[in-house]
């Protein structure tokens, strides 16, 4: 086989079965695991898949930058947001990630809805002006472009003074085996910090962020009240996560009720 044919087979596997193996590829085909593992290395390095101890995972799309993630999954993170706005109740305080979703839950919150936010989100907080009732706190630091949330000592101390109802967070991967992934080592430890002054933190997952996986693990996930998403209730990978003992919401319009 062909070094491109053994890659095309490689991003099939990843696509029908959720991950590759290198040693179990590498018994199939008659090939050394080194060989594998270079196809592997080589297919990360363009963006098709990411790497782990022992083969790889697929790549999310929403590692891409922000402007392009506005025009990703649309419908389905609408349907995500519009479950998770229910989260946040008169009188609460919650604490919204930055991201496209977030900033989808920003327009599915009631226009009267009397609560207060924290972000580190400027477009999050940005989104908020017409929202009269809500009390929005920005937490200032050093801007991460890509998500467009601020991260560094100085947004992780101000956090410290949060205490929330709720924390609704993004992300950029749900595996059964990489767990909750971003692709950024700051922006997940800020996400960890903005974790922990939450009494429940919600996944926003749109279905193409299920079975995907990025570099760096946010929280394990016994760390996260549930995960809500619009995927199929039958999808392998939900059912996975289901056996696993995480609890999912299913947005209305796919997934479920």
């Amino acid at each position: 086989m062909l070094v491109g044919e053994r890659r095309e087979l490689l991003l099939g596997r990843l696509a029908a079965d959720g991950k590759v193996l290198a040693k179990d590829v590498a018994a199939e085909l008659g090939v050394s695991e080194d060989s594998i593992r270079r196809d592997l290395r080589d297919l990360a390095a363009a963006g098709l898949c990411q790497r782990v101890y022992g083969g790889a995972l697929p790549v999310s799309p929403a590692v891409a930058d922000y402007a392009s993630r506005t025009s990703i999954a649309v419908g389905g993170k609408d349907r995500v947001a519009a479950l998770a706005a229910g989260l946040v109740r008169p009188g609460s305080t919650v604490i919204l990630d930055g991201g496209t979703t977030t900033l989808a839950v920003t327009k599915a919150l009631p226009r009267d809805l009397e609560a207060t936010v924290v972000t580190h989100s400027p477009t999050v907080a940005a989104a908020l002006l017409d929202h009269h009732e809500i009390d929005v706190f920005l937490l200032g630091g050093r801007l991460f472009r890509h998500s467009a949330v601020t991260c560094g000592a100085a947004a992780a101390e101000a956090a410290q003074a949060i205490s929330a109802d709720v924390f609704l967070l993004g992300v950029t991967g749900v595996h059964p085996d990489a767990g909750l992934t971003t692709g950024d080592a700051d922006e997940a430890a800020m996400k960890r910090t903005l974790a922990r002054r939450a009494a429940d933190t919600y996944v926003l997952a749109s279905a193409e962020k299920i079975g995907a996986a990025s570099r760096f693990t946010v929280l394990p996930f016994t760390g996260v009240a549930g995960i809500i998403t619009d995927a199929e209730e039958r999808d392998p990978i939900v059912q996975n996560l289901a056996d696993l003992g995480v609890e999912l919401r299913f947005a209305a319009g796919r997934g479920g009720a």
